[in-house]
């Protein structure tokens, strides 16, 4: 039975030194926190008298004789209290009755994450305390020392940078029991960016660059650059598929996601690029041949013969007999019967020039396949180095 049972809330005081925090876990979205969790509460029952004022200190043997706050916590997965070589349990007990109660234990909690910036995320991560059977109208737990209540050890992690400790108060209801003091221990986690650096970022961008390589390979050259465009696409593939499966199957993308299949996208394109090049350069050659086969063909060839050699209809092996060339003039009379919103014809030696239509580039491209490596070799490059700069501002 708690101290002053039917009475007002017994005030329980709570301070923690945190010794370490084990392991971090993306996949299971949890953390592991060794700590000592001390209480602090008067029980005058235990009083006794004592000419020194000196405590009295005991082990778990009497705490089970007694009663104790029963402080658990809140969204824990597993936890235990270390029993090597004995229980780590301590009772200290003053004449006047004020009782100092410390176990120290190993909590695995619950820590709700956000992927939406990794790896260049921050995780808000807290601990939270809370009695089980009292309500605030039977226990009132707050921190003994307010901000200092909360201590930690010099804490190092692999992966993440501790940016901020500290504890806070507040309430929590429930519909069938009532109000509850809860505690929490917050603290604030920055992950260490350079170990993806050097494991995923670094080499996607060596896989995007050597991706161009095929642009300065001859495109004639069908097994190289074929082979070089496959062998970066599949490596880009087992690398979203190593970051991928360290990661919790979340419904939203990754800051990481953005980057690497941006990145996958560049190495397809390089290869979609060799295949436009390889199809104009087949249209160029087979052009030429055609060219070279009319040039070929006999002068005793007729239409149809010519026709038959290579399946094409050509006119230029059919005499006609040319139109005469009529050369148009125009008089003083003529010039002056022409209506004045219409421009007089240019005079002799003038150049006209017309905008090339879309089927004209298109045949001017088909004409000269090796201008599309040529304008690869600019593009690719500025459009990642623009990406990159937009994802680093963005994300930094």
């Amino acid at each position: 039975m708690r101290p002053g049972f039917g009475g007002a809330a017994i005030p329980v005081g709570i301070d923690v030194q945190v010794e370490s925090i084990d392991s971090i876990s993306e996949v299971n979205m949890d953390f592991t926190m060794t700590l000592y969790l001390r209480h602090y509460w008067k029980d005058e029952r235990l009083a006794f008298p004592s000419r020194t004022n000196q405590s009295r200190t005991f082990d778990a043997r009497l705490v089970k004789k007694i009663w104790v706050p029963d402080v658990f916590f809140v969204h824990s997965k597993r936890s235990f209290i270390h029993d090597t070589t004995m229980e780590n349990i301590m009772l200290r007990v003053y004449p006047d009755g004020n009782i100092l109660y410390s176990v120290r234990v190993t909590v695995t909690a619950l820590c709700s994450m956000d992927f939406s910036s990794f790896p260049l995320d921050t995780q808000n991560c807290s601990l939270e305390l809370e009695s089980y059977a009292y309500n605030e109208n039977d226990l009132m737990l707050y921190w003994k020392n307010g901000n200092d209540s909360l201590r930690t050890d010099e804490i190092v992690l692999s992966q993440f940078f501790i940016e901020e400790f500290h504890p806070s108060s507040g309430l929590a209801f429930y519909s069938s029991t009532g109000w509850y003091n809860r505690l929490y221990i917050n603290f604030i986690l920055r992950r260490h960016i350079f170990f993806f650096m050097l494991q995923t970022y670094f080499p996607t961008m060596l896989m995007v660059v050597l991706s161009w390589v095929s642009f300065w390979i001859d495109r004639r050259a069908v097994p190289a650059r074929v082979s070089l465009g496959i062998t970066t696409v599949l490596t880009m593939s087992t690398i979203i598929t190593g970051v991928s499966s360290s990661m919790p199957q979340v419904s939203y993308v990754k800051a990481v996601d953005i980057y690497l299949w941006t990145s996958f996208l560049f190495v397809f394109l390089s290869v979609i690029e060799y295949a436009a090049v390889n199809y104009c350069t087949t249209v160029e050659e087979m052009r030429k041949m055609r060219r070279g086969k009319v040039r070929t063909i006999p002068s005793t060839f007729n239409a149809s013969q010519a026709m038959a050699f290579d399946g094409c209809f050509h006119d230029n092996d059919i005499e006609l007999t040319p139109f005469p060339r009529i050369v148009p003039t125009m008089t003083p009379d003529h010039l002056a019967a022409l209506p004045p919103n219409l421009e007089a014809p240019p005079a002799e030696g003038t150049r006209l020039r017309r905008q090339r239509s879309v089927r004209e580039n298109v045949d001017l491209l088909l004409s000269n396949s090796y201008m599309i490596d040529s304008y690869s070799r600019v593009a690719f490059p500025l459009s990642y180095l623009l990406f990159n700069t937009i994802y680093w501002r963005l994300y930094s």
